[in-house]
């Protein structure tokens, strides 16, 4: 009995790191999906978030429609598709969502692979929102002031058409200014994601491609500097030599002509 009892302490103890290791691994799935974002009370942040999941090959395409259906659908909040793009090994999809749609979308993009690189941003529009709605109080102060003048009796035709003609424009400018603001308050209560799928093994390709793009360009910047730095060093004894040039050889044919 004892010894029974050992053998089977003995193989929960060489058992307990296995466990450990499982328990790792499902909490790192757990952190493979990304959380939306909301702004604080007072504050105008437009959230996106970037995401490459590494997918089997065979999968990128039904996965892409799923995303795409559930967005269409709004199954988990109100969205709309934005871009699609999708090529023989790979897919890439963009969507406005609302916060609390973010993870359970990026969970169903990503279903069967992993979370490669994820990026989070925010652009603050606080200062555009300001402008926006200040442009529009002026406009509506505007048409108010030109309202009440059409509204006088002493007013002549040809000062009450140039009045419409005027009320118009501000019209048009304030229905101009109400889009742009729906639009500024959509991003803030929306998040942009985008969703890129590769094979599962091409994100290093992907990634050293990039690099090699990026080292090149660094090269080529540099280079392009290297030489108008040289240009501009030379441009100088290019300008006064020139002219002295010019010199030399009226001087040089004056000596020729006089010789014959």
């Amino acid at each position: 009995m004892r010894t029974a009892m050992k053998h089977l302490l003995l193989l929960l103890m060489l058992a307990s790191p296995l466990l450990g290791g499982c328990a790792k691994k499902q909490e790192s799935h757990a952190q493979a999906s990304i959380s939306g974002e909301q702004a604080k009370a007072g504050a105008q942040l437009a959230y996106e978030h970037r995401l490459t999941l590494l997918l089997p090959p065979a999968t990128i395409e039904p996965r892409l429609a799923a995303t795409r259906e559930a967005c269409e659908s709004a199954r988990f909040g109100d969205c709309n598709v934005i871009r699609i793009e999708q090529s023989a090994d790979r897919a890439s999809i963009s969507l406005r969502i609302v916060p609390t749609g973010v993870e359970p979308l990026v969970s169903l993009a990503a279903q069967g692979g992993n979370v490669g690189t994820r990026e989070t941003t925010a652009e603050d529009l606080g200062n555009a929102v300001a402008d926006n709605r200040r442009q529009q109080a002026q406009l509506k102060y505007q048409q108010q002031r030109l309202s009440e003048l059409a509204a006088r009796k002493d007013i002549s035709v040809t000062d009450l058409i140039a009045l419409s003609r005027e009320q118009a424009t501000v019209e048009n400018n304030l229905q101009e200014l109400e889009l742009a603001a729906a639009g500024q308050q959509r991003r803030i209560t929306t998040n942009l994601v985008t969703l890129t799928l590769l094979p599962t093994g091409s994100e290093t390709r992907y990634s050293r491609l990039g690099t090699s793009w990026s080292g090149m360009l660094d090269e080529l910047t540099e280079g392009t500097g290297n030489a108008l730095n040289t240009l501009s060093y030379g441009l100088p004894f290019l300008i006064l030599g020139f002219p002295l040039l010019l010199l030399w050889i009226w001087l040089w044919r004056k000596v020729i002509k006089r010789r014959n």
